[in-house]
């Protein structure tokens, strides 16, 4: 059930006393997993109000409510563009709504961003880069995830697989995503503070330049492609240079040559990711929009050939393999892949029998055939033991390493809601 902007606004009045709403309007939000609402109060002051629909947004909430708590006076005055400040919270129920003091700037739309002036694209590439320099220690000391980068790749595959139990996704873009997730070259990244949920509606603009950030739910160590999907998303390929060209300027460290191509796999997955949590929550029409946006993206990698993911280009089904690829390391990599897009993996080589000769006549008396070389036995002489070579095998072998997970937060402390 949505809450509309007046409750929010009654809501919001138990969560900070002494606010006194004199007007409300919405705010643009995820729909999925939150309403919001932005007030203004007896005294001019503005307020935004972020209520979650469901648990797991509820989570998110107060790990955010965790994460800019961590934002130290000291950090935030490093950063070129202003943070949120929780000014209060109410737990309603299970779920946790918060009231947030407002910022300046308002958010624009992807059109409006890649349309605005060239400044702005240096702006949101220094913004970034702020964030990804941001002290790994910030997010280790609020116990928030982190992924060394084949922790983040082997995360990643383990939700294509349960992505691909659906049955809902194109068997084309699995085996493309699959492709480039085993491109191990494509993910060697050193792991940085990333945002985890940048895009047009955390970013408050005014004047050409990025006032504040703003959705600071998803905090980890991890990939810093993530924080470029939306722009890879946009298909402005001028403007993606743009924001790369003052990014890499402002980084401490330059970034990886495959930032883009990971931002770009990583806006595809999005999709499927999309299409799980519709699932998950039962809401018939986020899986068919996922659906219908799936099958979009299909269409046009079948084409026009898609963006760029993968370092090693994904080969044609017809086209022939390679010695590596004939060798049985590769053959069993290929038919794990066909079995999981519900294809038949077909043999590396096919062998056909010798047919017999029976038409060829065979003499009678045998012929003997005398040597065209008469060669004379040579007498084996034995070996000296101290010249006999020994073989060590070594036994020792890399220990796996486990996998990553998700960090729980601590609960906290909020207000309850009393009923009269």
């Amino acid at each position: 059930m949505r809450r509309k902007p007046i409750e929010l606004a009654a809501v919001a009045t138990a969560a900070v006393p002494g606010l006194t709403p004199t007007a409300v309007s919405s705010a643009a939000d995820d729909p999925a997993d939150f309403d919001s609402a932005l007030l203004l109060d007896s005294e001019g002051k503005q307020w935004r109000v972020r209520s979650p629909r469901h648990a797991e947004a509820s989570a998110r909430l107060e790990t955010e409510f965790l994460v800019l708590r961590a934002f130290v006076p000291a950090i935030r005055a490093e950063l070129p563009f202003l943070m949120p400040t929780v000014a209060g919270g109410v737990r309603l129920g299970s779920l946790s709504t918060f009231v947030y003091s407002h910022l300046a700037g308002s958010t624009q739309s992807v059109e409006e961003l890649t349309a605005g002036p060239a400044t702005l694209a240096r702006e949101i590439g220094t913004a970034l880069a702020a964030i990804h320099d941001l002290p790994h220690s910030l997010v280790s000391n609020a116990d928030l995830p982190s992924y060394t980068a084949n922790e983040f790749r082997q995360r990643r595959l383990n939700e294509l697989d349960q992505a691909a139990t659906t049955g809902k996704i194109p068997a084309s873009l699995l085996l493309r995503w699959e492709h480039a997730l085993e491109d191990v070259s494509l993910w060697r990244f050193n792991p940085c503070v990333v945002h985890g949920d940048l895009h047009e509606d955390n970013l408050l603009v005014e004047s050409g330049r990025v006032t504040a950030v703003a959705g600071w739910t998803d905090l980890r160590i991890g990939d810093p492609a993530d924080d470029f999907a939306w722009l890879v998303a946009s298909n402005e390929q001028d403007f993606v240079d743009a924001v790369l060209a003052s990014y890499t300027g402002s980084r401490r460290d330059a970034p990886d040559p495959h930032l883009i191509r990971r931002a770009a796999l990583s806006a595809e997955f999005a999709l499927a990711q999309y299409l799980v949590k519709g699932i998950a929550a039962g809401d018939d029409g986020m899986v068919a929009e996922a659906e219908g946006m799936l099958e979009t993206l299909a269409a046009d990698v079948e084409e026009h050939g898609g963006q760029a993911i993968s370092v090693e280009p994904l080969r044609a089904p017809n086209a022939p393999a390679d010695d590596a690829a004939q060798s049985p390391a590769a053959h069993t990599a290929a038919a794990g892949r066909s079995q999981q897009v519900g294809q038949a993996a077909a043999p590396a080589v096919t062998v056909a029998p010798v047919p017999v000769l029976s038409a060829v006549p065979v003499p009678a008396t045998p012929v003997s055939v005398a040597p065209a070389v008469e060669v004379s036995r040579i007498p084996a002489e034995p070996i000296p033991s101290d010249k006999a070579a020994a073989h060590d095998e070594p036994d020792d072998k890399p220990a796996a390493r486990p996998l990553a997970e998700d960090t729980s937060t601590a609960a906290i402390s909020i207000v309850e809601v009393r009923k009269h």
